[in-house]
């Protein structure tokens, strides 16, 4: 695809592909001459090959449900090519393309121009780096689970009930202060009466 084609895609949510086991959803956070990077909600950073991007699908009005949150300081390896890439992955674990036959998980040993060597288990594959549709290494955005965001909800609760209690003290008090003035001010009243009495 057009480079300045994917660069319009440039921190929007977007469909890899219509279908089947490389299609993702994720935010677009890089875009260089051979490929891109893709933020997912469960594999992380995928950067995709784009000679093998057949597809991009963004939904203006509803969007896809992508939930993650970017933070600011969000590290994750960039280069200007697809190989500098796969250059930075070397002696990490990594997961090549998604899904189906191709898949395949283990540590990038080795990286040339034409193929990479991945040690998976008790196997050495060499995958010719044509053939590499897209590849990840694990940099993820941790996403908020139920469990913390019901935590969450209930400590504002928690605060907003204290806080709550605390001005209905203050008003308790305030009003107990004001009826004490004024039987305060009644015996002050009464008293100069009975005085006056007693000198008559």
């Amino acid at each position: 695809m057009n480079k300045d084609l994917l660069l319009s895609f440039m921190d929007k949510v977007v469909k890899i592909d219509r279908g089947g086991p490389e299609s993702r959803v994720g935010k677009v956070l890089a875009v260089e001459d051979d490929y891109l990077a893709v933020l997912t909600e469960n594999d992380g950073v995928i950067y995709y090959n784009t000679q093998h991007i057949k597809s991009l699908t963004s939904n203006a009005k509803q969007g896809f449900g992508f939930e993650l949150e970017v933070p600011e300081d969000f590290e994750y390896l960039c280069a200007n090519k697809f190989q500098e890439i796969l250059n930075n992955l070397k002696h990490r674990w990594i997961q090549v393309n998604r899904g189906g036959p191709e898949m395949l998980e283990g540590v990038l040993e080795e990286v040339s121009d034409h193929y990479i060597v991945v040690v998976s288990g008790e196997e050495v594959v060499r995958v010719s780096t044509f053939h590499l549709r897209n590849i990840s290494y694990g940099a993820k955005v941790e996403k908020p689970n139920a469990n913390e965001e019901q935590n969450q909800n209930q400590n504002q609760n928690q605060n907003q009930n204290q806080n709550a209690q605390k001005n209905n003290k203050s008003k308790r008090s305030n009003n107990s202060q004001k009826t004490q003035e004024k039987q305060a001010d009644r015996k002050e009243e009464k008293q100069p009466e009975k005085a006056e009495e007693k000198t008559e």
